[in-house]
């Protein structure tokens, strides 16, 4: 029997244990992929405060190695269901405990047109940070609009030799910081009122052809296409217990709490208002805080 199962080994996940074995609570980490969450690929942080400048793999390293050195249990395993009673299953067996913080975060949204599947690692990627060395000298294109498509535009302006910016809107979502810094690079074209229609290639991906203005249609020679359109929100195991908005993020009751007792959520899979860093870090420590207290 666990004090706390946290189930996802991102920034609010990790921040949760860090939080819970500093009060000797006995805890299970459960992650289905890697530690980190979104965060570690990025290439730059450099808005969480104390800290100037650190990559986001150092970031997560960092914070991974500090929880690791109290001596959690930590299982890389697929979490399948959740019950009402604190039991989590997964794909290799099940844990019981007297409270589970879920903190899974978010995946990144796909285009939703033909040949993505096809082409992915074949010069598709969703993450310019893990793939953008292998376009050096190269053409590639963004699509997004958000501070992370104009982050990884930066990132791969640096090392590819052509950059498409390719965004649906006349204008950004992101921090102006970024496309004032965009501007400056001479390597990179932003096509706006624009979106991908179909990818073009025979073994791998050779060019993309996209609509501008919704009558204009262009085929642009490319090496590689970054996607950075968003995230949804890892919840597909978790409905017996929460309740989700329309979009699919859990719905917070006084910030950490859901809808069944002894069942809480922090990270990017809650709603709310900004996901940040600095957010991951208050929820992360504001629900084992509280799972806690009402433990005792």
């Amino acid at each position: 029997m666990y004090d706390i199962i946290i189930i996802g080994a991102g920034v609010a996940g990790l921040t949760s244990a860090l939080y819970a074995l500093r009060a000797r609570k006995k805890i299970l980490i459960l992650e289905a992929k890697a530690y980190g969450g979104q965060i570690i690929n990025a290439h730059k942080v450099e808005n969480y405060p104390g800290i100037e400048s650190i990559s986001g793999f150092d970031l997560a390293t960092n914070l991974y190695k500090q929880v690791e050195k109290l001596g959690p249990d930590i299982k890389y395993e697929t979490v399948l269901k959740v019950r009402e009673d604190k039991t989590v299953v997964t794909n290799k067996g099940e844990y019981n405990a007297k409270a589970v913080i879920i903190a899974t975060g978010t995946t990144n949204k796909k285009l939703g047109i033909k040949n993505e599947d096809k082409y992915m690692g074949k010069g598709l990627s969703y993450c310019a940070i893990c793939d953008g060395a292998f376009y050096k000298d190269k053409i590639v294109a963004v699509v997004g609009g958000g501070s992370t498509a104009l982050e990884d535009t930066l990132y791969l302006a640096d090392t590819a030799s052509k950059v498409y910016l390719i965004h649906r809107r006349d204008e950004f979502r992101a921090e102006a910081s970024y496309l004032k810094e965009l501007k400056l690079k001479n390597n990179v074209e932003i096509v706006l009122n624009a979106t991908i229609k179909e990818l073009n290639g025979s073994d791998k991906l050779e060019s993309i052809t996209i609509t501008v203005n919704e009558d204009n249609t262009q085929t642009i020679n490319v090496d590689g296409v970054f996607i950075a359109i968003g995230q949804v929100p890892n919840n597909a195991v978790f409905a017996n217990v929460v309740d989700f908005t329309e979009h699919g993020y859990i719905k917070a009751i006084d910030e950490v709490h859901t809808k069944t007792s002894g069942i809480y959520v922090a990270g990017d899979i809650k709603e709310k208002q900004l996901r940040q860093l600095t957010t991951a870090v208050s929820d992360g420590s504001i629900a084992a805080v509280t799972a806690i207290k009402e433990l005792k």
